[in-house]
């Protein structure tokens, strides 16, 4: 199986890092456009994000990890199967400050963006015609120069378009991040399907963590609610009479407030551990 990897950036650093955690090989010197890895069958080619899609889309190559904007930008024969929870951006419309626009508005008026197919397919599921004005770069700098009416760019904090003299409007556009992706309307081969169980384990690796803690048992039926599980709690008795082991996957962004409702019922020795993956 061949697959797309981005071949610079942060995208390609957290790709590269995942594929690394799902037990692939990945180059070591940003140089090698290809590497072979002969365990997993699998050859991997490192090429510019913007046209992954396009190579996935064209079955030349079987997978690839992209942003989700640059999916929907390439207009590419390609979907969207795993999001990877990493490379998150947000896309959003921004006007002249005090123009108070609304998304009706952009109707007959020229939009600046770098991503002119994700602009377009958005605006014309909204039913709605504009001229898109494709632009590489600075494109908040695009209404000041007269060369648009309004943008549409990913947005963070904001501050970009403040100095620039523009402020956000409407719902945002696409909220994207880092996707695995394969030809649209083929089959799955098995190879795909043991890279998309991989990386499905990798990101619910870690987004979990499991926790250990021991507790009385009668407190028990208090301590699972809190410590449900993805299916149910793991109970192991003790030595210690009335006293029951529990082992439970947790919500990493729940850690330290689970802890200290364990705590507060009575759980002692509580424990944190990573999961590096898991198969669910």
């Amino acid at each position: 199986m061949k697959i797309a990897v981005p071949n610079k950036g942060s995208l390609a650093d957290a790709s590269i890092q995942v594929l690394k955690e799902a037990g692939y090989r990945q180059r070591t010197d940003s140089r090698d456009l290809v590497l072979v890895d002969p365990d997993n069958n699998v050859e991997f080619y490192y090429l510019r994000p913007r046209d992954i899609a396009l190579y996935v889309g064209s079955g030349e190559l079987q997978a690839g990890i992209t942003g989700r904007d640059l999916l929907i930008d390439s207009g590419a024969s390609a979907e969207e199967v795993l999001p990877l929870d990493f490379g998150g951006s947000t896309f959003r419309f921004a006007a002249p400050n005090g123009a108070k626009w609304k998304l009706v508005d952009i109707a007959g008026k020229r939009v600046a963006s770098a991503y002119p197919g994700l602009v377009e397919n958005y605006l014309g599921k909204a039913g709605i015609k504009a001229e898109i004005v494709r632009l590489d770069g600075a494109v908040e700098s695009s209404v000041r120069l007269g060369v648009a009416d309004l943008i549409a760019d990913v947005v963070s904090t904001g501050n970009t378009l403040r100095q620039a003299g523009l402020e956000m409007f409407g719902d945002p556009i696409l909220k994207s991040e880092a996707v695995l992706i394969k030809r649209a309307g083929t089959q799955t081969a098995p190879e795909f399907e043991t890279l998309q169980r991989r990386l499905s384990g990798v990101v619910i690796a870690r987004q979990y963590v499991l926790l250990d803690y021991d507790i009385q048992k009668s407190f028990l039926e208090n301590a699972c609610t809190l410590t449900p599980g993805l299916e149910s709690p793991t109970i192991s008795p003790l030595a210690k009479e009335d006293w029951v082991a529990v082992r439970a996957m947790v919500p990493r962004k729940d850690t330290n407030r689970v802890m200290d409702e364990l705590w507060a019922i009575g759980a002692r020795g509580i424990l944190v551990t990573d999961i590096h993956a898991c198969r669910l």
